[in-house]
């Protein structure tokens, strides 16, 4: 392991707003960030497969009365969007570094107000279907945790992978759906508020269109 990564590891250790195993509040988050963590009653805000956390991040300086949480296994991504929040004095931006699979470990039933999943691993294998974060297995878990007409928003470059979820919801009973092949170019635009990851801005200088959708569960 290099250097860098090992120094920013040592980092997130210090930074309070990453939570990770090794912390005392890792193992007892479970229905406590807003009074325990954040010292709120505001809701609490996903981002999924967060990377580097620019929507956290980004989001958390346009909505202060909203708490967000990044959630990944990369400790040294985490690091940025971790070490980003603290210079900007965000305290409304946390970081968890876990499994996506282990959520329901982390936060209760009804806990969470809104899910944004960015950009994640498209997963292209037809094997790799069950790891696919818009998978029915994942969706079920989203429903779990997100409070009654909690939003759900879904963007990616990879239009399998976006394709793939569009057929997926076709089986699943959701409301307020709402898609486009052409996010910037499009009337959902204004609520990313120019938010983009390293990653998007990348596949759309080689020409990829950015693909969106948000939809709520119905009880």
């Amino acid at each position: 392991m290099g250097r860098k990564k090992l120094d920013r590891f040592a980092q997130n250790e210090q930074n309070y707003n990453v939570v990770e195993d090794g912390k005392p509040f890792y193992a007892n988050c479970k229905g406590k960030w807003q009074v325990e963590h954040f010292k709120n009653t505001n809701p609490l805000v996903l981002e999924l497969a967060c990377g580097r956390g620019e929507y956290s991040v980004g989001l958390a300086e346009q909505y202060p009365q909203k708490n967000f949480i990044g959630v990944d296994i990369k400790g040294a991504r985490i690091w940025k969007g971790s070490t980003i929040a603290i210079e900007k004095g965000l305290e409304n931006v946390a970081f968890l570094r876990t499994y996506i699979q282990n959520l329901e470990q982390f936060f209760d039933n009804k806990e969470i107000s809104e899910i944004w999943i960015i950009h994640p691993d498209p997963r292209p294998k037809e094997a790799d279907a069950r790891r696919r974060l818009t998978h029915p297995r994942f969706l079920a878990m989203y429903k779990n945790l997100l409070q009654k007409d909690g939003w759900l928003h879904f963007k990616t470059d990879n239009t399998g992978l976006f394709d793939y979820t569009l057929e997926i919801l076709q089986e699943q009973k959701i409301k307020n759906f709402s898609y486009t092949y052409d996010l910037h170019n499009s009337e959902f635009a204004q609520d990313h508020f120019g938010i983009k990851t390293k990653y998007e801005i990348v596949f759309e200088e080689k020409g990829e269109k950015i693909k969106y959708l948000k939809f709520q569960f119905e009880e």
